[in-house]
């Protein structure tokens, strides 16, 4: 049994090849760890990854389309953004107060 750690090192050639055919379609920022990262939290996220044939995880990267990949990242960013980070403290309570009269 491979140990997790050493997962991505044994897929790494399916990964960078992913990253590559990601970078062809215009997606040019896309980087390992995140085609990696992706496979971990959403396409295996059920999964003992450390308990699946490797062939099993080249299959899963090799699969993988721009538009999952693609879809899911631009959740992730939604989730994580602070939607006010620009607002200060005033700007942010007038936006919140409804019976508030300028």
């Amino acid at each position: 049994m491979i140990q997790f750690g050493q997962l991505f090192n044994h897929a790494i050639p399916a990964i960078e090849s992913k990253r590559d055919e990601f970078r062809l379609y215009g997606y040019s920022t896309v980087t390992s760890e995140e085609i990696w990262k992706f496979c971990i939290r959403r396409k295996w996220r059920k999964k003992n990854i450390e308990q699946m044939p490797i062939h099993e995880i080249v299959n899963g990267i090799l699969r993988l389309s721009a538009a999952e990949f693609m879809t899911f990242t631009q959740i992730e960013e939604q989730r994580d953004a602070n939607w006010f980070s620009d607002l200060h403290s005033e700007e942010l309570q007038l936006l919140l107060s409804p019976n508030s009269k300028e």
